[in-house]
């Protein structure tokens, strides 16, 4: 029997129960109705996620387009097959479809189809009219979704300068790669629901996020004048038995690249095929070595000993220096004394007498040793910085080799002497036509480049690009100096079959040996511009390893010439009365 004091404690017992009780149940029910008011739509989505599918679509790569508007680099319609191993209803028959149709071993799609994964990619870049004969078999479990395929309507034609893309679409060398941020656009999203055991719910159908197309770029090459340099790149190759021939064109006033030839070229539709004539037995990393030199692009990746086309640098510095005019006097008897050297020229009875315009007619080393000697190392070093050869051009192409040349402190008079006329450095043909531009255009260091603007899909301009200009390289009245000496090279010197009727037209030649000395390999190139008082256009021709003949002047310069026959007319540059 419980004692009053008992009955006390067993009542506060019950009621404390009770109210701990009702304490958790109401703290449930808050607890309830917070997540099912406050936080419903959190939970929702989780069940929403848990339940859908997601697979990706690619967005349409913006185009690329030459200043006249044609397309370079379009899109082509391809499809991507993959499998959702929970939906497959008959592996076997599944496996056997997509070997027959995609071409593709047992072994590999049966591993796919077997896979527990959400999703198991097939194969992509697969055409269409594969994809829609796979989707017409109408298999539970096989995904047939479009997507876009890098295509290029030309094949070779600019494929160094272009570039090409990779299986995810995304840039690989060239302008696709530069460019990319402008080109590729946002992926969309095709969502499905799914039950418990991964099965599509059909009466749910299915979301899609559209994806965003890329903007086109707009670049200033032009794809007559690209495909008429091609043609005499090809025919040089093929006439001179030369390892390989690069042409650039480009407007010397605001660095706009009209065309950039590297022949040999590549099919950018088939980017991964090796030569005819390779070695099948290379490992992945020969084979990768052999495309990676397909691929480079000889007017901005290599270096080359530029030889005579340099006496217009060293020219220019002297005129701007002040250590000669056109009227100075120079007597060459074939070779000149430079410390403990005898350096020829390469008439090795000599020029005799001229004055310094004849000298660059006649391309003579010791003139142009000269010139380097009067300036002096500190001062040559000076113009060699000022005239913007010890920076790279900043042009939009990735890789540019950067130029080859002595330190400063270890540069005596041999060295500065070999520079004078273009030997014992590297330069590449890109670096050179800028500099060459900025001489005789007035005096500003231009940047070389293809970029020009983005548009949408309205054809409206989304950006527009801009390059830096260094003014006061050159003064105006060196820079006129410079056009009127070279036009006297062209129609007068050694550039004389550079020449184009009817046209004023100002150059300089060069061939220069390879290294080692006497291997017998030679480089022949040329530089022209025209009109040569007023010069709109300017081009360089390098040639590399000529059979035969191999002088710029019977090589190199008459590739300029025809060229200029061509575009001259083409771009509405008027003819010399």
């Amino acid at each position: 029997m419980l004692t009053d004091n008992n009955k006390i404690f067993h009542r506060k017992k019950i009621l404390t129960t009770f109210f701990a009780c009702a304490g958790i149940l109401v703290f449930l029910f808050g607890r309830l109705v917070y997540l099912c008011v406050w936080r419903s739509e959190h939970y929702s989505q989780m069940a929403v996620d848990l339940h859908e599918r997601e697979r990706s679509i690619k967005a349409a790569r913006g185009r690329i387009l030459d200043r006249n508007g044609v397309v370079l680099a379009d899109n082509k319609t391809v499809c991507t097959v993959s499998v959702i191993h929970n939906q497959i209803e008959d592996p076997e028959a599944v496996t056997e479809m997509l070997c027959r149709e995609l071409e593709l071993s047992e072994d590999y799609v049966s591993k796919r189809v077997e896979k527990y994964s959400s999703m198991e990619r097939i194969k992509s870049n697969v055409e269409k009219t594969t994809g829609d004969r796979i989707r017409e078999y109408d298999m539970p479990g096989v995904k047939v979704d479009e997507d876009y395929k890098r295509y290029y309507p030309y094949g070779e034609l600019a494929s160094k300068v272009l570039g090409f893309t990779g299986g995810d679409n995304q840039g690989i060398i060239g302008l696709e790669v530069v460019y990319e941020e402008y080109l590729e656009g946002e992926p969309g999203t095709i969502l499905t629901v799914t039950d418990a055991k991964g099965i599509e719910v059909e009466a749910a159908g299915e979301r899609r996020i559209e994806p965003v197309s890329g903007q086109d770029l707009c670049i200033s090459m032009d794809r007559n004048i690209q495909s008429y340099a091609t043609q005499l790149a090809v025919q040089a190759c093929a006439t001179k038995q030369a390892d390989s021939v690069s042409i650039l064109v480009m407007n010397p006033k605001n660095g706009e690249i009209y065309a950039m030839v590297n022949v040999p070229e590549f099919d950018l539709n088939h980017p991964y095929e090796l030569p005819e004539g390779t070695d099948e037995n290379l490992t992945a990393e020969e084979k990768q070595n052999v495309l990676n030199g397909i691929w480079r692009n000889g007017c901005i990746n290599d270096t080359y000993e530029p030889g005579s086309t340099f006496k217009i640098i060293t020219a220019a510095a002297g005129l701007e220096e002040g250590v000669i005019t056109p009227e100075s006097r120079f007597s060459c008897p074939g070779f000149i004394v430079v410390d403990d050297r005898k350096i020829r020229c390469h008439k090795i009875a000599g020029h005799g007498s001229q004055s310094f315009t004849e000298c660059m007619q006649n391309s003579c080393n010791p003139a142009l040793i000269s010139v380097g000697l009067r300036l002096g190392i500190d001062n040559y070093y000076r113009y060699f910085e000022q005239f913007g050869l010890k920076k790279k051009t900043g042009i939009d192409l990735p890789g540019e080799a950067a130029t080859i040349m002595h330190k400063k402190e270890n540069m005596g008079n041999v060295e500065l002497a070999t520079v004078a006329f273009g030997q014992s450095f590297q330069i590449t043909p890109v670096q050179l036509l800028t500099t060459v531009s900025s001489i005789i255009n007035g005096g500003n260091r231009i940047t070389p480049h293809f970029g020009v603007k983005t548009l949408d899909a309205d054809g409206k301009a989304v950006q527009t690009f801009s390059y830096p200009v260094e003014s006061g390289i050159v003064s105006e009245q060196t820079s006129a100096t410079m056009r009127e000496i070279l036009e006297k090279v062209v129609s007068e010197g050694s550039g004389r079959n550079g020449a184009v009727e009817g046209f004023r037209v100002g150059g300089k030649t060069a061939t220069s040996q390879t290294l080692p000395r006497g291997s017998g390999r030679y480089i022949s190139s040329f530089i022209g511009f025209a009109p040569a008082d007023d010069p709109q256009v300017i081009a360089i021709a390098v040639v590399n390893n000529p059979q035969g003949v191999y002088y710029g002047g019977q090589v190199a310069a008459p590739i300029i010439r025809q060229l200029f026959e061509n575009i001259l007319p083409y771009l509405e540059i008027m003819e010399y009365n």
